[in-house]
């Protein structure tokens, strides 16, 4: 069994370094997500016991009194950190600019959802999970798809 200092990749790209002990995380250890975000942890048997996560843009994900994004302010983190663009320009995700869909599909925030197949693949393309009925109704809902169009206002005559 895995013991001491060391890494270990899950078979979704995941990877774990850290303290291992009889072959499970055991102290101080992180989480890197193949989307560049963190989980930094103290650890007991496998399971943590405190930690926080990191996005891969820095920003820190508070549990208690969080207030990313929510009615009262509804910046993305990368407006926050950088400023508003000016009024006539849209930012539509938190990556400026945003990645491009593949035609028909949604862009569901670790990857892309294709509704025809109820499969989501992450931004290599590379295979993350089928859908279940409740994250297929939710990403048809509320995620930005492939054809989405930004309609320009034009002024009246």
């Amino acid at each position: 069994r895995m013991e001491g200092q060391g890494s270990y990749t899950l078979p979704t790209g995941t990877e774990y370094r850290g303290a291992l002990r009889d072959g499970m995380f055991d102290g101080e250890g992180e989480l890197l997500f193949p989307n560049g975000g963190r989980y930094r942890a103290i650890w007991h048997r496998g399971v943590p016991t405190q930690g926080k996560y990191t996005f891969a843009d820095g920003l820190e994900y508070k549990d208690k009194k969080w207030h990313y994004c929510d009615g009262y302010d509804r910046r993305f983190y990368t407006e926050i950190c950088s400023g508003l663009k000016p009024a006539d320009i849209s930012q539509f995700t938190n990556l400026d600019p945003p990645k491009k869909i593949p035609e028909g599909c949604y862009d569901c925030g670790d990857g892309f959802y294709n509704p025809e197949t109820r499969v989501i693949v992450d931004y290599k393309l590379r295979f993350l999970r089928n859908a279940d009925d409740d994250e297929h109704e939710w990403i048809i809902r509320t995620c930005r798809k492939a054809w989405d169009e930004t309609i320009e206002q034009k002024p009246k005559p």
